[in-house]
Protein backbone atom coordinates (compact mmCIF):
# COMPACT_ATOMS: atom_id res chain seq x y z
CA UNK A 1 0.00 0.00 0.00
CA UNK A 2 1.23 3.45 -0.84
CA UNK A 3 1.61 5.94 1.99
CA UNK A 4 -0.82 8.37 0.30
CA UNK A 5 -3.52 5.68 0.19
CA UNK A 6 -2.95 4.82 3.83
CA UNK A 7 -3.08 8.50 4.79
CA UNK A 8 -6.37 9.00 2.92
CA UNK A 9 -7.95 5.97 4.62
CA UNK A 10 -6.74 7.03 8.04
CA UNK A 11 -8.00 10.55 7.42
CA UNK A 12 -11.43 9.19 6.49
CA UNK A 13 -11.52 7.08 9.66
CA UNK A 14 -10.33 10.04 11.73
CA UNK A 15 -13.85 11.46 11.74
CA UNK A 16 -16.00 10.17 14.62
CA UNK A 17 -19.12 9.67 12.52
CA UNK A 18 -17.29 7.86 9.72
CA UNK A 19 -15.55 5.64 12.24
CA UNK A 20 -18.93 4.75 13.76
CA UNK A 21 -20.30 3.94 10.31
CA UNK A 22 -17.28 1.83 9.42
CA UNK A 23 -17.34 -0.09 12.69
CA UNK A 24 -21.06 -0.82 12.24
CA UNK A 25 -20.37 -2.17 8.76
CA UNK A 26 -17.45 -4.28 9.98
CA UNK A 27 -19.73 -5.71 12.68
CA UNK A 28 -22.43 -6.43 10.08
CA UNK A 29 -20.15 -8.93 8.38
CA UNK A 30 -20.06 -9.90 4.73
CA UNK A 31 -23.82 -9.45 4.30
CA UNK A 32 -23.41 -5.71 4.89
CA UNK A 33 -26.13 -3.36 6.02
CA UNK A 34 -28.84 -1.44 4.23
CA UNK A 35 -28.39 2.33 4.33
CA UNK A 36 -31.77 2.78 6.01
CA UNK A 37 -30.91 0.30 8.74
CA UNK A 38 -27.54 1.98 9.23
CA UNK A 39 -29.29 5.33 9.56
CA UNK A 40 -31.72 3.95 12.17
CA UNK A 41 -28.95 2.20 14.08
CA UNK A 42 -26.67 5.24 14.30
CA UNK A 43 -29.36 7.95 14.43
CA UNK A 44 -27.71 9.96 11.66
CA UNK A 45 -29.69 12.21 9.27
CA UNK A 46 -29.88 10.78 5.73
CA UNK A 47 -27.92 13.61 4.10
CA UNK A 48 -25.15 13.40 6.70
CA UNK A 49 -24.95 9.62 6.36
CA UNK A 50 -24.77 9.88 2.58
CA UNK A 51 -21.93 12.40 2.79
CA UNK A 52 -19.88 10.21 5.13
CA UNK A 53 -20.52 7.00 3.20
CA UNK A 54 -19.39 8.76 0.02
CA UNK A 55 -16.08 9.60 1.71
CA UNK A 56 -15.57 6.00 2.86
CA UNK A 57 -16.40 4.70 -0.62
CA UNK A 58 -13.98 7.16 -2.25
CA UNK A 59 -11.03 5.81 -0.23
CA UNK A 60 -12.02 2.18 -0.83
CA UNK A 61 -13.02 1.23 2.69
CA UNK A 62 -16.70 0.72 1.81
CA UNK A 63 -18.51 -0.50 -1.27
CA UNK A 64 -22.19 -0.13 -2.07
CA UNK A 65 -24.42 -2.58 -3.91
CA UNK A 66 -27.97 -1.99 -5.04
CA UNK A 67 -30.21 -4.94 -4.20
CA UNK A 68 -33.55 -4.23 -5.86
CA UNK A 69 -34.66 -0.95 -4.25
CA UNK A 70 -32.26 -1.17 -1.33
CA UNK A 71 -28.74 0.24 -1.20
CA UNK A 72 -26.50 -2.02 0.88
CA UNK A 73 -23.09 -0.98 2.23
CA UNK A 74 -20.28 -3.44 2.83
CA UNK A 75 -16.97 -2.99 4.60
CA UNK A 76 -14.06 -3.74 2.29
CA UNK A 77 -12.19 -6.22 4.49
CA UNK A 78 -9.24 -6.48 2.06
CA UNK A 79 -8.71 -2.71 2.27
CA UNK A 80 -9.00 -2.85 6.06
CA UNK A 81 -6.45 -5.68 6.26
CA UNK A 82 -4.15 -3.83 3.88
CA UNK A 83 -4.24 -0.77 6.11
CA UNK A 84 -3.55 -2.80 9.24
CA UNK A 85 -0.70 -4.61 7.46
CA UNK A 86 0.72 -1.28 6.30
CA UNK A 87 0.68 0.06 9.86
CA UNK A 88 2.36 -3.04 11.26
CA UNK A 89 4.82 -3.64 8.41
CA UNK A 90 7.64 -1.69 9.96
CA UNK A 91 7.07 -2.71 13.53
CA UNK A 92 10.43 -2.64 15.34
CA UNK A 93 12.27 -2.06 12.03
CA UNK A 94 14.87 0.15 13.67
CA UNK A 95 15.37 -2.18 16.60
CA UNK A 96 18.60 -4.18 16.55
CA UNK A 97 18.01 -7.83 15.75
CA UNK A 98 14.50 -7.28 14.38
CA UNK A 99 13.57 -9.90 11.79
CA UNK A 100 11.01 -10.13 8.99
CA UNK A 101 10.31 -6.41 8.61
CA UNK A 102 9.39 -4.77 5.34
CA UNK A 103 9.68 -1.15 4.38
CA UNK A 104 6.44 0.56 3.46
CA UNK A 105 6.28 2.44 0.16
Amino acid sequence: MKIDDAAARLEALGNRTRLQIYRALVRAGHSGMAVGRLQDKLKIPASTLSHHIKTLVSVGLVRQVRESTTLVCHANYDAMQGLVDFLASECCADELGCKDTQTAA
